[in-house]
């Protein structure tokens, strides 16, 4: 088997390399139009045998919403019943910008995790705490082109290396690597044909929101009540989450001044708003990168003292990030209120503050560890990237339905925000405090292991929020000790900081997807912070009074996780694949299994192991009872305080990350 593997593989590879059918009838759709905007189709199929779910019985839906506007704009979701009845609905956004929320949705919180089968062929499993354990889930790639959500479907060839698509495809196909570029269809790549600004994004994933309400009444109440919706985000959710509230809340205004609009849209109503290590507010957060960098609760120092002073001066020096954000921000609040991207004064500072800001990064960047985990090489192999992989497998994109093939991340999204400098302008806070103000529940929860959105800048945020919410948060918020985050009878997962309805977690041994490293953990806060609960405990708690009460300040340490070995994915090999990789890639040596480049297939560690799934917790389980429900304590688990030490799932899924266990679902 070993001496015909390579040979195998080529063929594979050549069997893949092919463009994606376009006809829709071949689908097998089911497409309305929504009642809001007869111009707004909604094209959806159950995705059969694409993702496995705790439970048969739960319905799945991929699917597109056309939305109108000056280019073509296919936003993609993917819907997950909740696993017992319920009429909870949350929407999860990943970041980026322009990243895929299929990211969260196969390695973090999502209902399904690939794994591997043997050559070529992949299974999914469930999870233990997916989200779908408590509410009905809608993964949104939002905006235009990023993920499945599509302009124009174009044939081109992708060149893994540099992660380029070249339209048309590419006529020489001649290179030492036959993995390192495939045919397919992909987005259009034409920047200006997607969002640049959070604002538009908004908008158009109101839009798409409206015709997905449209297409599945049977998951909402009366036509006259609204619909409760938890919007979850990571990342640049920090800023999705609460632009997006804010959008959503003006249309409802819009709807109730304009009868005609009141029976075509439905009215949607914020129940609660969580930023997962969310880039919230760049003064405020990067102002404490030095800090984080150099004074962690790892004992981890990335750079020295005087170099964080140096960096932390520079910062607010005149001409600095600091006074350049500043600048930003009050240009596009008097020019750009809108958030519309095209005042070019507004965007030229804007970008340009956003780059002034990014030095202060820099010398993180060159100490050669991840920025999503401080633990990591800066080649990070964690969560695994096999998932891209198997998304483009034909089988999968047919029960999907897809026109497209999948990418991760989008570089037109990316540079369309950059243009404006949408990052840097800033205003998202009073935006924050103004839903806490209307009833919002906010949860803002924090890995501690991660430094591009840092828990030191977290917790800055939590108190400025607060502190611009006014009244009793004002004194109450900060005044709220530290409690623990009790996950189960013998785990804490944190520490939270509570008053009435915001909250702020510190999550132990966590990097940036919190999610995909303590599962259970994100799964309780998750779940706390939806029905209004003690993040604490999961005791049903009267928010007008409640306050958690403990130490004043987050200070428990830990050790970090022993440093795990690279795993090049070539979907992902700038992310992922390091200088050996890239130098066995130049010499055209290795061989490619399963998406993952290896010095030889004697290095594939299904060779020497059975070509099954191997069984964990989320493939053996059969109770239901361990499938559903949600953790609620009564008493702090005995000898479970203390240092934050990963559990032992962390140390399992090093070991075997490269054959894509299931993500820390043992435990």
């Amino acid at each position: 088997m070993v001496a015909f593997l390579p040979g195998l593989l080529l063929l594979a590879a050549a069997a893949s390399a092919q463009f994606v059918h376009q006809e829709f009838h071949s689908r097998n759709f089911t497409i309305v139009k929504s009642p809001a905007n007869r111009n707004i189709t909604v094209a959806y199929k159950e995705p059969n045998g694409a993702c496995k779910t705790a439970f048969p019985s739960q319905k799945q839906y991929t699917g597109w919403v056309t939305v109108p506007g000056d280019y073509p704009t296919n936003l993609f979701f993917w819907f997950v019943e909740a696993r017992e009845k319920t009429d909870k609905l949350t929407i999860w956004l990943n970041g980026g910008p322009g990243s895929s929320s299929m990211y969260g949705f196969f390695t973090g919180n999502g209902p399904c995790a690939v794994v591997e089968k043997g050559l070529n062929t992949y299974d999914t499993v469930a999870r233990d705490w997916g989200w779908d354990r408590g509410s009905n889930m809608i993964f949104i790639d939002q905006p235009n082109q990023v993920g499945f959500s599509y302009d124009i479907p174009s044939n081109g060839t992708m060149f893994f290396p540099n992660g380029s698509v070249v339209l048309p495809p590419y006529a020489d196909e001649s290179t030492k690597n036959p993995w390192s570029i495939t045919n397919g269809t992909f987005t259009s790549g034409n920047s200006n044909y997607t969002a640049n600004t959070t604002e538009t994004a908004g908008f158009a994933v109101w839009h798409m929101l409206q015709g997905f309400l449209g297409a599945f009444p049977q998951y909402l109440p009366p036509q006259s009540q609204p619909v409760s919706i938890n919007l979850f985000a990571e990342s640049y959710g920090g800023r999705y989450g609460p632009i997006f509230a804010e959008i959503w809340e003006q249309q409802n205004q819009l709807r109730q001044r304009t009868p005609a609009n009141t029976n075509s849209t439905r009215q949607v109503h914020l129940t609660s708003l969580g930023i997962v290590n969310g880039c919230v507010d760049q003064e405020i957060q990067q102002a404490l990168s030095p800090t984080f960098a150099t004074a962690n609760t790892y004992g981890f120092k990335a750079y020295s003292d005087e170099a964080a002073k140096f960096y932390t001066d520079k910062f607010n020096a005149s001409g600095g990030c600091a006074e350049r954000l500043r600048r930003c921000a009050s240009l596009a609040g008097s020019l750009d209120s809108n958030g519309t991207g095209t005042v070019d004064g507004v965007s030229q500072s804007c970008q340009r503050a956003n780059a002034v800001c990014n030095d202060v990064d820099a010398p993180y960047y060159a100490a050669g560890r991840s920025v999503y985990d401080l633990s990591a090489p800066i080649t990070d192999p964690f969560p695994s990237y096999g998932f891209v992989d198997y998304l483009n497998q034909g089988s999968v994109l047919s029960a999907i339905g897809s026109p497209v093939n999948y990418t991760m991340n989008s570089k037109a999204v990316y540079f369309a925000f950059d243009a404006t400098g949408d990052l840097s302008r800033g205003q998202t806070i009073p935006r924050i405090a103004k839903l806490l103000n209307s009833g919002v529940r906010i949860g803002l929860i924090y890995g501690d292991r991660d430094y591009i959105c840092h828990w030191f800048g977290g917790e800055a945020i939590s108190l400025e929020v607060a502190k611009q919410a006014g009244g009793q948060y004002v004194t109450q918020f900060p005044a709220a000790g530290y409690s623990p985050i009790i996950v189960n009878s013998s785990y804490i997962g944190g520490e939270v900081r509570q008053f009435g309805n915001l909250s702020f977690s510190r999550v132990f041994q966590s990097g940036h997807s919190v999610a995909s490293y303590q599962p259970e953990t994100a799964f309780q806060i998750f779940n706390r912070v939806m029905t209004g609960a003690s993040v604490s405990t999961g005791q049903a708690v009267d928010v007008n009074t409640y306050s958690t009460s403990g130490p004043a300040n987050s200070t428990t340490t830990g050790k970090l996780p022993k440093m795990p070995d690279t795993v090049c994915f070539i979907r992902a090999f700038q992310d992922t694949c390091d200088k050996d990789a890239q130098q066995l890639a130049a010499s055209g040596n290795g061989v490619v299994i399963n998406g993952i480049l290896y010095s030889s297939s004697a290095d594939w560690p299904l060779m020497t192991k059975t070509a099954t799934p191997t069984k964990t917790a989320a493939t053996t389980k059969t109770s239901s009872a361990t499938l559903t429900g949600a953790y609620t304590a009564t008493e702090t688990p005995k000898n479970a305080a203390g240092k934050a030490e990963p559990p032992l799932a962390f140390y399992i899924t090093v070991l075997l990350g490269a054959v894509l266990l299931p993500v820390m679902d043992w435990i």
